[in-house]
């Protein structure tokens, strides 16, 4: 009994559940983001110590859902349930309307439930029901009854979970064209585009600047350098009094749709630091955001339509998210079916969308009634054909998934991230869930460039492409070898690609150089919703008769090292798989010893020092089949993600500043880190753990 009573305490004290806002008469009409963000923090300073002094004598005064106040005669009902636990009476019903049957404090498995089904505000349009007549001998609807009535309606919280789905999902809140007109938007932006810099760079990049005039090559490299403009919101200011963004220009909207697991497995301290994270992602969206949260255990629900985050928008998001109780199984199919069904059924779309998975556990339900082969799973069951990229190259929706603890699946959710386009991060670290989400949040809050794609051209009729290595983005080449391209799709803002294209290099008999290849970007503005098309200068390098010893482009190089660790982590992946950890380690040890040897590591270049710790990490997380299965297989997967789409991803506590495997973390995400870290910091209940250091 002991046990459960520290259990219960802890669940309560440790400052972890999400805001919920204080009703609508207590504040302005139209209250701003900074003040709601600095009420969300002194609401959410519940610290332990306050609890263990008085939670024997506070805990029937708290309503521990929301953790405010029960006051009689305050017109808020309250249900005690037959463990002793009393809950306000919506707070707790709500939790009811989605299955949850068990006490959120002791876990007890509840007999008799509040009965909810019209206690709150009627819908529009019908008539109220009177719960007494219903149930005529039950006391705590006849207190109801005898409560005064009061003077603010729950009728938000009666359309967020009172209301069935929808067959057809096209109840998104209409976009507010009034703030950001794209026709006023291109009239001031139409022709600055490219007189102001704002358009991408190309850069291309032999890998020696000169070859013998006579001498022929078959495989020659160059590398096309991507770098998308920078962020107008670099601008903002971080107010450290209440950590709220001030912005100064505007940026694309974004539709968000979050798939959050609450299983069984997430119940305690995982549900309640996922409630945070997600309370800090709704204070951190804009009005002209939409957001709608998914939330799955063995079944799936939509806890609200894809919503503006507006003051009313955050308070019914925050409201929806902290009502979330973990139970039951993982089903992850169910839960995607159904975010990927409210980004198909949209009346209106922003202009960016993107899909946040998160789970901490295995698919219990697809994955073990309809794979065929227990040893090879077909992932692809999970990911609805809507999003998936080579199925619906119309309808791209990338679905960025977060492998949360250490007993995810993560082979599930790295194909479900690359099938699709997005992510994969690994939160080895419970605490570190908001950095994660701050860290992903941060880019996609400043998508600069959309659609693009790169067309590399050869310049000369003997010049043939042999081959282009862009990781996970689709390329092609053309049957005569002329033309090739690389969609790219969409770019955060200061984000860099690198492209390596082969040639063959002609001898030359003429002339004092040779033109090799130009490049095309097209690509749409997601402001102006213009498209963009930028042609680069022709990349020419000399042909002098002797050619002395040309050093090789440290830019080269460096791309080939990544693409060279990338390709041993595939490898020792494979190998640990089959039992090979020996062989693993082996296959990781092999390609820290020939990156030391090149031109970039010799030169300390910043990339090369991170892979190489990149690869020690890896090593050590091989150690054993017990620590590759709890880790190692997710900091492996998460590392090919980051890097065969060249963007940020969270490996264990890869977020941190001082972590060296952040080598694709843009100014966006490091000012949405800083502002997730303060927000923490102002917490003083919270502490960060420290990670031990490697052995």
């Amino acid at each position: 009994m002991s046990s459960k009573w520290r259990k219960a305490k802890l669940a309560l004290g440790l400052n972890l559940c999400a805001y919920i806002p204080p009703e609508t008469n207590d504040l302005p009409e139209k209250s701003s983001d900074a003040a709601l963000l600095s009420q969300s923090q002194n609401n959410w300073a519940f610290g332990p110590s306050r609890l263990s002094k008085s939670f024997s004598r506070s805990s029937k005064k708290t309503c521990s859902i929301c953790l405010a106040t029960m006051k009689r005669g305050d017109g808020n009902a309250v249900f005690t349930a037959e463990c002793s636990h009393s809950f306000h009476f919506h707070c707790i019903a709500s939790n009811v309307k989605h299955g949850n049957k068990i006490c959120p404090v002791c876990r007890a498995n509840w007999k008799e439930i509040p009965w909810q089904a019209n206690t709150l505000e009627p819908l529009p349009g019908r008539s109220r029901i009177n719960p007494v007549d219903l149930l005529p001998n039950n006391g705590l609807m006849t207190a109801v009854r005898q409560l005064p009535p009061r003077p603010v309606s729950y009728r938000h919280v009666a359309q967020l979970f009172q209301s069935p789905e929808p067959a057809v999902f096209n109840d998104d809140e209409s976009l507010d064209h009034k703030t950001e007109k794209a026709e006023d938007i291109s009239k001031f932006k139409s022709h600055v585009d490219v007189e102001s810099g704002t358009t991408i760079a190309v850069k291309t990049y032999p890998e020696v600047p000169a070859v013998p005039q006579f001498k022929a090559y078959d495989n020659f490299t160059v590398l096309i350098h991507v770098k998308a403009p920078s962020f107008s919101s670099h601008d903002h200011s971080i107010n450290q009094s209440n950590v709220s963004p001030i912005p100064q220009n505007p940026r694309a909207p974004v539709d968000l749709v979050t798939v959050l697991d609450i299983s069984g497995s997430m119940a305690g301290t995982k549900l309640a630091l996922l409630k945070r994270a997600m309370g800090f992602v709704i204070q951190n969206l804009s009005p002209n955001d939409r957001l709608s949260v998914i939330a799955f255990s063995s079944t799936a629900r939509r806890l609200f339509p894809l919503s503006r985050m507006s003051d009313t928008g955050r308070q019914q998001a925050l409201q929806a998210v902290n009502s979330l109780v973990a139970n039951g199984g993982t089903n992850i199919a169910e839960g995607l079916r159904k975010g990927a069904k409210v980004m198909e059924d949209r009346r209106e779309k922003n202009p960016v969308a993107n899909i946040i998975l998160l789970s901490d556990g295995q698919d219990t339900y697809t994955m073990n009634s309809s794979s065929g082969s227990q040893n090879e799973p077909n992932y692809g069951l999970l990911l609805p054909t809507s999003i998936h990229r080579k199925e619906s190259p119309g309808f791209k929706i990338p679905v960025h998934a977060f492998g949360f603890g250490m007993d995810h699946d993560a082979l599930l959710m790295h194909s479900i991230s690359e099938a699709s386009g997005g992510t994969f991060s690994f939160i080895e670290a419970e605490s570190v869930i908001q950095d994660a989400f701050a860290q992903c949040i941060g880019g996609l809050l400043s998508v600069v460039v959309k659609e693009l794609r790169v067309t590399i051209e050869s310049v000369d009729s003997q010049i043939c492409l042999r081959s282009i290595k862009s990781g996970s983005y689709p390329n092609h080449l053309v049957h005569d070898g002329k033309t090739g391209y690389v969609e790219v799709g969409d770019m955060y803002a200061d984000e860099e690609r690198d492209f390596l294209v082969s040639v063959n290099v002609p001898a030359e008999f003429l002339n004092k150089e040779t033109s090799l290849l130009k490049v095309r970007s097209v690509y749409i503005n997601p402001l102006t919703k213009h498209t963009v098309t930028l042609d680069s200068e022709e990349l020419r390098i000399g042909r002098p008769e002797k050619a002395g010893q040309e050093m090789v482009s440290v830019e080269v190089d460096r791309q080939r090292n990544r693409l060279q660790a990338a390709e041993a982590m595939a490898e020792a992946r494979v190998a640990a798989e089959q039992g090979g950890l020996a062989a693993a380690i082996v296959i990781l040890e092999n390609c820290r010893k020939t990156l030391s040897q090149t031109v970039s590591a010799k030169a300390h270049d910043r990339l090369c020092i991170a892979l190489d710790a990149e690869l020690t990490e890896m090593q050590e997380r091989l150690s054993s089949r017990n620590v590759y299965q709890s880790s190692g297989r997710a900091y492996i997967l998460s590392g090919l993600s980051s890097h065969s789409w060249q963007r940020a991803t969270a490996r264990g506590d890869s977020t941190d500043g001082s972590s060296l495997v952040q080598a694709y973390q843009t100014q966006s995400m490091t000012e949405m880190l800083t502002r997730s870290q303060a927000a923490l910091l102002s917490s003083p209940s919270v502490h960060r753990p420290l990670r031990p250091k490697p052995r």
